[in-house]
This record gives structure tokens, C-alpha cells and sequence, in this order.
């Protein structure tokens, strides 16, 4: 279900943005919900972590480990 919304937002942003809308083929509308729905869900992304990361934490000890050290090898 679409609803209508009204928003104020200053007139260089909105020329802009239906710029960049045009050159995309995509409507003014569109953009901004899809904008609204990255925001709503990457909070949701961020929160998940991946079973093989959390097995993977803690493997690396902490303190002073040269990552410079054990990445590079002498010839």
C-alpha cells in the first residue's frame, strides 16, 4: 500500500536528486523509498554475524603480533 507523503527539503537537494533519478530510470519516489528501506535494514545486517566469524574469533592472539612480520616472507 502506497501512501502520500510530504516532506520539505531544500531545492538544490531535490534538483539533484531527480537528476540523479532520471539518469538511473528510476522515479523521484522510488529513490527515496528505496533509501528509507536500506536505512530500516542495515541495522539488521550489521547485528548478524556469519557462523565462520565467530568461529574465527579469537584466533589471532592480542598484544604484539607483528601482522607485518608473519605476512611478509623473506627470500
Amino acid at each position: 500500500m502506497n501512501t502520500k507523503l510530504t516532506l520539505n527539503i531544500d531545492k538544490g537537494v531535490i534538483d539533484q536528486a531527480k537528476s540523479y533519478a532520471k539518469d538511473n530510470n528510476v522515479s523521484l519516489s522510488k529513490l527515496i523509498e528505496r533509501y528509507l528501506y536500506s536505512l530500516s535494514t542495515r541495522s539488521e545486517k550489521k547485528s548478524k554475524i556469519s557462523p565462520l566469524v565467530k568461529s574465527l574469533t579469537g584466533v589471532i592472539p592480542s598484544g604484539n603480533y607483528d601482522d607485518k612480520k608473519n605476512y611478509f616472507l623473506e627470500k
